[in-house]
């Protein structure tokens, strides 16, 4: 009977070492990955956060009549939603999914999803779906955001929906990871634009210089949260794989106390089936 144990408990050892050889690699991989990943969002951020700025100056400092700022009674809504393209992230792909059904609540929604969590998640689900994207964020260059943002654009200047939200997730540190849901059109300005006199003289115009820059500032938006979300995603399963390997280590621990108290059963049993048969002849 404990030897029957025992081999079980063997067997249950040898399949969680291989499990955690699988999730050790995996970390390796997500951390390796997690560094380049961070490396794009830090030389991103910049040159995008400046053009974010930029329009919402332009909008705060002037009065900017376009087809891109003026609000319009709701219809439809499209919403780009950001996922991974493999699971074991931890709560990555849920988190995001989870915030932007929240935000969809209420309204008739169009859907454009990036990565093919989000491309299975919405395929199975009533929704319109205007295009996707897998497998795109890790080899995304932002010249190959420009044919979806002018898809976007054209949607909108023709009234197929009325505004448009981007759900993604920021990348915080390696640590912590936000899903975040903000509105790109109709664009609003600064949160700090109160009524300024503006001190930059636009040529030919403030709409002009408008119009022009907002298919960049989309397309700076749209690549920044990709590379927000795959930095966070691979953050998200570097941490997962750590989790799970440290997990795997405990359960090899348990089942070694397990098997060594097993071992021991069946010297003690053995050793009394001794005792018990040289008393016997003995006797």
């Amino acid at each position: 009977m404990a030897s029957g144990n025992m081999k079980d408990i063997k067997r249950r050892m040898r399949s969680v070492e291989s499990t955690m050889q699988i999730t050790k690699a995996m970390e390796l991989v997500a951390s390796s990955k997690m560094r380049r990943a961070k490396e794009r969002v830090e030389k991103a951020r910049p040159y995008f956060g400046a053009l974010a700025e930029t329009v919402g100056r332009i909008l705060s400092e002037t009065r900017v009549s376009s087809v891109y700022t003026t609000p319009r009674a709701v219809q439809h809504s499209l919403f780009i939603v950001i996922a991974g393209d493999r699971g074991l992230a931890g709560g990555y792909n849920a988190n995001v999914l989870k915030l932007a059904a929240a935000q969809m609540a209420g309204k008739q929604v169009k859907v454009l999803t990036i990565g093919k969590k989000a491309q299975e998640y919405y395929a199975k689900r009533d929704f319109e779906v205007l295009a996707d994207y897998p497998g795109l964020a890790e080899t995304l260059r932002i010249s190959d955001t420009h044919p979806i943002v002018r898809d976007i654009l054209a949607g909108y200047r023709q009234a197929a929906f009325d505004e448009v939200f981007l759900c993604y997730t920021e990348f915080v540190s390696p640590m912590t990871q936000e899903p975040r849901c903000v509105r790109l059109l109709p664009a609003e300005p600064a949160a700090d634009g109160g009524a300024k006199r503006s001190m930059v003289e636009y040529d030919p115009s403030p709409e002009a210089v408008f119009d022009a820059i907002i298919p960049e500032y989309l397309t700076g938006m749209l690549y920044g949260a990709v590379v927000e979300s795959y930095a966070s995603e691979q953050s998200a399963r570097r941490m997962a794989m750590e989790s799970a390997s440290d997990n795997a280590s405990e359960m090899i621990e348990d089942l070694n106390l397990s098997y060594n108290r097993a071992r021991q059963a069946a010297i003690t049993q053995e050793i009394t089936e001794i005792v018990a048969g040289s008393g016997a002849v003995g006797g």
